[in-house]
Order: C-alpha cells, then sequence, then structure tokens
C-alpha cells in the first residue's frame, strides 16, 4: 500500500495577486499500514465549510482495525498498540480512527490510513528500561544535615517562652 504525503505551500510572485498554491506530492512506502483486508471503514456525514455538499455527502471516516484477530503485528506490538490507542481502542481490541478535517472522502481516507500506520509505528518502538539509582552515602547525609537545619530555623520562628 503506498500512501501519498501531501506538501502544499504559497509560493509568493513580485505581484501579490499572482500568488500561486503549490502542491507537491511525494509516494512514500508505509510498511507499518495493515494489510486492506484486516482494515474496515464506514463513511459518516461530517459538518464543517463546504455548504450543501457537506451536508448531503458522506466524506468522513471510521477506519476500523481489529488488533487482536491480527496476524500483522507482534504480540508485544499489539499491547503496546491498545495502550496508546487509548480510547480509539474499545475492550474486544478493535481501535476505530475518525477523519473528518478534510471536505474529501479520498483525502479523509488517506489522513485515516496514515494517522493508523503513524500509531503502529509509534507502537513499533519500546520503550527504554529505566535503571534504579540510589543516592550515594554523602547524599544522604547532606540531606538530613539540611532537614535538621531547617527544622532548627522553623522553630526559632515559633512564640518566645516565658523564661525569654
Amino acid at each position: 500500500m503506498r500512501v501519498i504525503e501531501r506538501t502544499c505551500s504559497i509560493r509568493e510572485t513580485p505581484s501579490w495577486p499572482n500568488a500561486y498554491h503549490v502542491c507537491m506530492h511525494r509516494d512514500t512506502d508505509n510498511r507499518y499500514l495493515p494489510p486492506e483486508a484486516e482494515l474496515s471503514e464506514r463513511f459518516i456525514l461530517c459538518g464543517g465549510p463546504g455548504g450543501q455538499h457537506v451536508n448531503r455527502t458522506e466524506t468522513g471516516v471510521q477506519l476500523r482495525y481489529d488488533v487482536n484477530t491480527s496476524d500483522f503485528l507482534l504480540p508485544d506490538v499489539k499491547q503496546r498498540l491498545l495502550k496508546l490507542a487509548g480510547s480509539r481502542a474499545d475492550s474486544d481490541g478493535v481501535i476505530t480512527i475518525e477523519a473528518k478535517s478534510h471536505r474529501s472522502q479520498h483525502r479523509n481516507r488517506e489522513e485515516a490510513r496514515q494517522r493508523l500506520a503513524d500509531l503502529i509505528e509509534r507502537a513499533h518502538h519500546r520503550p527504554k528500561k529505566r535503571i534504579k539509582t540510589r543516592p550515594t552515602r554523602s547524599a544522604k547525609k547532606k540531606r538530613l544535615k539540611q532537614k535538621r537545619h531547617r527544622g532548627r530555623i522553623k522553630q526559632a520562628r515559633g512564640k518566645p517562652g516565658m523564661d525569654e
């Protein structure tokens, strides 16, 4: 599956009204996207700019990916993916991604697939194990000395006694 990334910019010519919009397509081979057979999508109505067209056509996309039944990922990656997905994953292990920021259905489909691929890519990275550290003996002594010092300062702030 190849995903097309779009990079858009506005170039300025000597006279501003003649500025033009340039879009460059860059094909990227996305190895983190599961096979099409394991994905299911549903098209939904979504609001936003677009006038009457947006109220009548289903341009939004709900992309669903069942992590538990998939053979595409290793078991440890599946666990990290479900943890990263958070509320986007249900109790059955199905991740649902909604994309409805664009006016066209095609661009929303691309965006949903790209977001799923990014999520899977993040799940492939193993977190580093934390190495436990202990404070040194001198650090403990210094901390306790400072605690005693602060305690004396606070004690001296009290009201004077009867003998003073």
